[in-house]
């Protein structure tokens, strides 16, 4: 996802718990399968997603893929995983209703579980990627 350095919103979420990638992408890998979605900083900025095209169950992803196809009323964006493994699940129900996504990035919105290789991606703290989009 591209970065678009204005139009930033005064206070945005940014879940210690998390990782991200640059571009704009977040794991949780407290969890197995790890979680992956996209960022609020993100969500706000492609705004009401209308569309969402995810890959199949079982798909291998490398890290850098362009896997999933975001679609709102002002652009069309992909996910760029951060990650590689292999896709367990994806969330039908953020398919269904793609607002999830934007309503609420870091639960419901959720996009993917992937089960993770065992190589550490080069992923940001939420104070490196805080930084990034102030």
């Amino acid at each position: 996802m591209s970065a678009n350095t204005e139009d930033k919103p005064a206070k945005l979420d940014v879940p210690d718990h998390l990782q991200y990638s640059t571009e704009h992408v977040w794991v949780d890998d407290s969890v197995s399968p790890a979680l992956i979605g996209v960022t609020e900083y993100a969500a706000n900025q492609m705004g009401e997603l209308v569309f969402l095209d995810l890959p199949e169950v079982g798909t291998r992803v490398e890290a850098g893929d362009e896997i999933v196809e975001l679609e709102s009323a002002k652009a069309v964006e992909p996910l760029v995983c951060p990650v590689a493994g292999v896709v367990r699940y994806v969330n039908r129900d953020a398919s269904d209703d793609p607002s999830v996504i934007t309503n609420d990035p870091y639960g419901e919105g959720w996009i993917l579980k992937v089960d993770l290789d065992d190589d550490e991606p080069q992923l940001l703290s939420a104070d490196e990627y805080g930084a990034m989009i102030r």
